[in-house]
Parts: C-alpha cells; sequence; structure tokens
C-alpha cells in the first residue's frame, strides 16, 4: 500500500465569494483527506469555516496582489514549515505565487480552470491538469492531464415529492444557476425569455452583485410573473430533479459544474457552446454563442418538446453520472500526484 502524502492545496482568491473553483478545492482536498493524506488548505481567513477538519486550514492574506512581497513572504514560509510532498495550485492567482516560489524536492502543479490568454505562470510548474478538453487543447506543457471536475452523485428524488418546491411556478419549469455576474450571461437570458411566446417559469439560482440591475431588468420588462431570481439555494440539486429543463447561459466557463449537476439529476440541458457543454451536449442543444437572439433561438427550438430532449440526452445523463463523479476525480489526481513524484519531477 502506498503511503500518504501530505499535500498543500494552495487557493488564492479573495474571500469574497465561493464558486465552482472553491467548491471544487473543497471537494478534492477533502477526498484526499479521506483517503488517508495529510491535506493543507492555503486560502483567505473568509474560508476558514468552509474548510473544517480533518483538513488543516493554513490563512493567508489572499486579497493582496499576486506580487506582493509580504503574501510571498508568507506564503513561502507556510510552505516550507509544511513540507509537502505535493503543492496543488487552484487556478491562475495561485500558480502565479507557487511558480515564483522554490520548494526543494516538492512537485508543484496547478488545475487551470478555463482557457486564458497566458499560461505562463503555469508553464514554470512541472504539471498542469486541465478540467476540460476546450481547456486541455489551449495548454502548451510538456506534462498536461486533463482531469473532469466530479460531483457525489445523489439518488434523484421522486417528481412527486418535488412538486412542493414550487407549487406556484407554471411548466415548464427551466432552471438557471450561477453567481450573478455578467459573466454568467443572466442578463442575455432574461431578455431571450422575454421574446418567447408564454413559455412557462425561469427560475435563476445564485447570488451576486448583478442582482438589483438583473431585477430591475425583469420588473421592466414586465416578467415578474414568469422570471424569479430565487437568491442563493443549498437544494439547487433538488430544484434540478423537478425542473423540465436547465440552461446555461454564460459567455465563459472552464467547466461548467451546473451542466453535471442537471445530468446527473436527470434535467436536460440547453447551454452555450463553453465549457463542458460540447463535450457532452448534442449539437443542436448548443446555442451559437451567448447573445440574446442565440438563447432565443435555443429556447424557441426546444421547449416545445421536452420529452424528446429528455430521450436525447440519456446518454449524456449516463455519461455525466459514471464518469464525472468525485471518486474518479480525486482517483486520477492521486495518481498524477505519484506519478509526478515516481518521476522526480519536482525541482
Amino acid at each position: 500500500m502506498s503511503p500518504p502524502l501530505t499535500i498543500a492545496q494552495l487557493l488564492a482568491t479573495p474571500g469574497s465569494g465561493w464558486g465552482g473553483m472553491e467548491q471544487h478545492t473543497l471537494s478534492l482536498a477533502q477526498a484526499l483527506a479521506a483517503r488517508g493524506h495529510r491535506v493543507h488548505v492555503l486560502a483567505h481567513p473568509d474560508y476558514a469555516n468552509r474548510f473544517p477538519q480533518p483538513l488543516n486550514f493554513q490563512p493567508l492574506p489572499m486579497q493582496l496582489g499576486r506580487r506582493n512581497p509580504w503574501l510571498r513572504r508568507r506564503l513561502r514560509r507556510s510552505l516550507r514549515q509544511l513540507a509537502a510532498d505535493v503543492v496543488h495550485a487552484q487556478g491562475n492567482k495561485a500558480a502565479a505565487l507557487l511558480s515564483g516560489t522554490e520548494l526543494g524536492e516538492a512537485v508543484r502543479l496547478g488545475t487551470l480552470h478555463g482557457v486564458k490568454s497566458s499560461h505562463a505562470d503555469f508553464a514554470r510548474l512541472d504539471a498542469i491538469i486541465a478540467v476540460s478538453k476546450g481547456v486541455f487543447e489551449s495548454i502548451q506543457h510538456p506534462r498536461k492531464q486533463l482531469i473532469y471536475n466530479g460531483i457525489v452523485p445523489q439518488a434523484s428524488q421522486p417528481r412527486d415529492r418535488l412538486a412542493a418546491l414550487s407549487p406556484h411556478h407554471a411548466r415548464p419549469l427551466v432552471i438557471a444557476a450561477g453567481r450573478l455576474e455578467p459573466v454568467k450571461g443572466f442578463e442575455s437570458l432574461i431578455r431571450a425569455w422575454a421574446h418567447l411566446a408564454p413559455a412557462g417559469q425561469l427560475v435563476i439560482v445564485g447570488q451576486g452583485n448583478q442582482q438589483p440591475q438583473l431585477q430591475a431588468l425583469i420588473n421592466d420588462s414586465g416578467l415578474q410573473q414568469c422570471i424569479t431570481l430565487a437568491g442563493y439555494r443549498n437544494d439547487l440539486r433538488d430544484w434540478l430533479g423537478h425542473a423540465d429543463a436547465c440552461v446555461l447561459s454564460s459567455q465563459r466557463e472552464g467547466f461548467g459544474y451546473l451542466v453535471i449537476e442537471a445530468l446527473q439529476a436527470g434535467c436536460p440541458v440547453l447551454a452555450t457552446p463553453v465549457g463542458c457543454a460540447p463535450e457532452l451536449l448534442p449539437p443542436d442543444c448548443l446555442a451559437v454563442d451567448s447573445s440574446g437572439p442565440a438563447l432565443q433561438n435555443l429556447l424557441q427550438q426546444h421547449l416545445p418538446r421536452l420529452t424528446q430532449l429528455r430521450a436525447q440526452q440519456a446518454d449524456a445523463m449516463a455519461r455525466a453520472r459514471e464518469h464525472f463523479t468525485l471518486v474518479a476525480m480525486t482517483e486520477q489526481t492521486e495518481a498524477c500526484y505519484r506519478a509526478l513524484l515516481s518521476a522526480g519531477a519536482g525541482p
């Protein structure tokens, strides 16, 4: 049996929000700890309660810039004290911090969560993990690996029990979810919905800086009865299990957890061509882009034929349940760590 590793997960977001990359770091850290590894998470103090024991949380002032000498000095001192076998940077800022830190024999790698204009900081690491084919193909590195994000599959709830979630909502019930920020494309989605014939109910789950603007757009368009901003909810998967369809309207995504969550819940997905959506969905279930007219055309094509849409995506649902799991992601990530250590990939 292979000995346990000491692993440091480096999350450099400034503590102001919680999204896909933060959830990925938490899920991976917990799963690695459950496999017997000693896992440390270095992140902003605001995240301390998000990473409970047996994880070892190390607070760092991640609100400071990636070139800030005080932050770099604190990071270097913390990592040397931990004497980790593996230091894993999550995202670009973490990769920038790690690429400039010498750590002796430790393996340094990073996960790239989206296509960026430059991957120079990742290029100086020992290896790069990509979360989707689009991200993988954008990387030039001798040691790159595609490892899909994974979640814990949940048993589908009976639709009659889930009906209590939204007794007043019209059908079809369509769910969108994510941070209420421009990159998620909710403004375009609302404008698209306004041009549909009686289309049922659109529920947007999430919170963020754009909430007042989006609510004003809904009100000004007279859509209060058919579009709801539901805020943050911890029962999103139940909503997806009850919904007739899910829409991903993002302008860009590195992966797109919502697609996997919906498919695993048996909810068909209509999406912009971002993240993992092109790898899983039939081509006619993808909008040509994230514009309002493109989303309108996609919805007009599929909302009248939801029974056929669900059947059309049966293979995608089965693939999501089988391959996009936390177990698969964790096993592949651990294997990546051990291969790098065996190859002497550290400096």
